[in-house]
């Protein structure tokens, strides 16, 4: 077996389509606005800017923290699956699970969407070399291009809906059974671990074969 039909018997097992949970369940589908488990807050979180290609085709959901080791290892990898497909959009949802630094960073990141910049405070962050504290996170952000007074402010300014986005993405790990990061929600896959930029592309067309399948079977019965 090759490694890239290993990949995707790993996907295989472990994925598992939104469809399989009942509207009451994990993923309702018919909830009002304040659901977080809704198909629309889970891929098309307002409070969440967009990465990758903001009208692909897809959508790739990483549940991620910014001191966990595994998501800085994998995140050269999908960048460059994304990047080499051009129609995946990402959404990059904090998880904070490793402490008050790594919800100390989120916050922050969430702010830097204020001024345009919610990716390059992303990047500073995933990408950095060394381990976190708070003036760390704060030398990243400023060395990114990112106003980190401004930042702070709309941090201030705007906590309620950070937090709420923030709790969005940790009822939605839980309640789809994340145990830990990176986890990731391929379009209406559900997939926990590593994997490599083979591993992401054939998880992309998996997603992209189960889109279209369900779009030909609600065709069918028209």
């Amino acid at each position: 077996m090759s490694p890239v039909s290993r990949i995707l018997s790993r996907i295989a097992v472990s994925f598992m389509l939104f469809a399989a949970f009942p509207a009451s369940g994990a993923f309702a589908q018919a909830a009002g606005d304040g659901d977080p488990l809704t198909r629309e807050r889970v891929l098309r979180d307002p409070d969440i800017p967009a990465a990758g290609n903001p009208n692909g085709d897809i959508t790739i959901v990483e549940f991620f923290d910014y001191q966990c080791p595994y998501c800085r290892t994998i995140h050269p990898e999908l960048k460059k699956a994304v990047e080499a497909d051009g129609k995946v959009r990402v959404i990059y949802k904090n998880w904070p699970i490793f402490g008050g630094v790594s919800t100390f960073a989120a916050r922050l990141v969430l702010a830097a969407k204020y001024q345009n910049k919610y990716t390059e405070a992303h990047e500073a962050l995933i990408t950095a070399s060394t381990k976190l504290d708070e003036l760390r996170v704060l030398d990243l952000l400023e060395h990114a291009g990112i106003d980190v007074k401004r930042a702070q402010n709309d941090l201030e300014k705007n906590a309620k809906s950070i937090d709420a986005a923030l709790a969005r993405s940790r009822d939605q790990a839980l309640a789809f059974g994340f145990q830990g990061t990176p986890s990731f929600i391929f379009n209406t896959f559900r997939y926990a671990g590593m994997l490599d930029a083979e591993g992401f592309k054939a998880a992309f067309t998996d997603a992209r074969n189960a889109r279209d399948k369900t779009r030909k079977k609600a065709s069918s019965t028209k």
